[in-house]
């Protein structure tokens, strides 16, 4: 069980809306290495990994991609609030408001809708965390 806290660990204070600006970032929510995949990739694979620690750290590392993904949707709901029927025209996010309106949904920036193929979960622990650091780019 989580113990939620009611604060954003970052807080976001965007004061200017910028729709193109947030049709980028909402990558970060939705897209191939966003937050969702990430969060999801963790959480998944902890039940096949051998070692109890490391097990621990997957849920701990599972739940900060959960944070961090509130903060994705904090800046673009920012980015996005009250724009005018001629914002929302003029900067192109007018296709997304045609099927969400301003409501959070993931995707990535190119529309593509949030999928599970977009994380890999095989249950052997060399593959799983080999593909975690790749996804999460630290490897070189």
């Amino acid at each position: 069980m989580w113990n939620y806290e009611k604060r954003l660990q970052y807080p976001v204070k965007i004061t200017q809306t910028n729709p193109k600006i947030a049709q980028v970032i909402i990558s970060q929510f939705g897209g191939p290495d966003g937050e969702l995949a990430a969060s999801m990739r963790y959480l998944s694979q902890r039940y096949t990994m051998p070692y109890k620690e490391v097990t621990g750290i997957l849920t701990d590392i599972g739940t900060e991609e959960l944070a961090h993904m509130e903060m994705v949707c904090t800046i673009v709901h920012q980015l996005t609030r009250d724009l005018t029927p001629e914002e929302l025209k003029a900067s192109g996010f007018d296709k997304y408001y045609v099927d969400h309106t301003l409501a959070l949904w993931p995707q990535a920036a190119g529309g593509a809708p949030w999928t599970a193929t977009y994380f890999q979960s095989k249950g052997d622990p060399i593959t799983d965390l080999h593909e975690d650091l790749a996804a999460d780019g630290t490897t070189a």
